[in-house]
């Protein structure tokens, strides 16, 4: 008998105990790394009182350009943020030669290229030779290029991730100063919300025509998820499939964002401030 127990106990040991360790730490990952849903991922969201409207269509071959915001900036005052991780709770920087938003707007920026390109897009990335140009005029810079894209009819579009606690307001589209707002600004700024029109006044990158996309503040769920190892590319992957589809989605002619005004009413501006 007593043999026979020993073989139960041993047969316990050898097949369920192993399964018992898999499913253990399953779990624990599980509770730790879990990905949170794209609207809790931007959160807080506030309202940025951006009431302008996108109706100018455009063509699905229009050439777009994604930007890294703050590549071309790193050893100054607009190198972008830390980040709450670092800067708050004393973590180590994801890359010691730049700032925590420009390592996760170089990543972000370069996938949703590779993804926009399988989709279909004609759309590129632009990386500064160097990260410090001191001249914005330079001929390298984001601005220049962005700008030169935009005057010959392309979409250039910056990437950012807004800086946390008081010192940012959240996700949100900051739209150039133009009066030809098209469909895909009124896309993006329906899924990410709407930065008021001449925000800050009109900053550097709106005045060349430059879109700037403040993706969320670098901070709570959207910096714990890009830093954990086990979920961090499939945060990026959400954040870039959601951009992706919100430019296809403007370029779409049958989709309605906005009423029309009535013919009566002459009052009304294209461009809401």
């Amino acid at each position: 008998m007593w043999i026979k127990n020993i073989f139960i106990y041993y047969c316990i040991l050898y097949f369920l105990f192993p399964l018992f360790i898999v499913f253990r730490f399953s779990s624990l990952e599980t509770n730790s790394s879990r990905l949170v849903e794209f609207e809790t991922l931007l959160s807080p969201r506030k309202p940025k009182g951006g009431k302008w409207i996108g109706q100018k269509l455009v063509k699905k071959s229009l050439p777009i350009l994604i930007l890294a915001g703050h590549a071309d900036s790193q050893g100054n005052l607009g190198a972008g943020t830390l980040g709450e991780s670092v800067a708050v709770n004393n973590a180590k920087p994801m890359d010691s030669q730049m700032s925590d938003e420009l390592f996760w707007n170089l990543k972000l920026s370069k996938l949703i290229v590779q993804i926009g390109k399988r989709r279909g897009l004609n759309i590129s990335f632009y990386d500064p030779p160097v990260r410090y140009i001191k001249d914005p005029n330079n001929l390298n810079t984001n601005w220049t290029v962005g700008s030169k894209h935009s005057l010959k009819g392309g979409y250039a579009l910056e990437i950012h991730f807004d800086s946390y606690g008081k010192y940012g307001a959240g996700s949100g589209l900051i739209p150039p100063v133009s009066k030809n707002l098209n469909t895909v600004d009124e896309s993006i700024g329906k899924t990410f919300g709407k930065f008021p029109f001449l925000f800050r006044g009109g900053l550097g990158a709106s005045r060349r025509q430059i879109r700037i996309l403040e993706v969320g503040k670098l901070e709570g769920y959207l910096e714990k998820n890009l830093r954990d190892s086990n979920i961090s590319q499939k945060t990026l992957n959400l954040l870039a499939n959601n951009i992706v589809k919100s430019i296809i989605f403007g370029m779409n002619e049958k989709a309605v964002f906005n009423p029309l005004p009535d013919r009566g009413n002459i009052f009304l501006p294209a461009i809401y401030l």
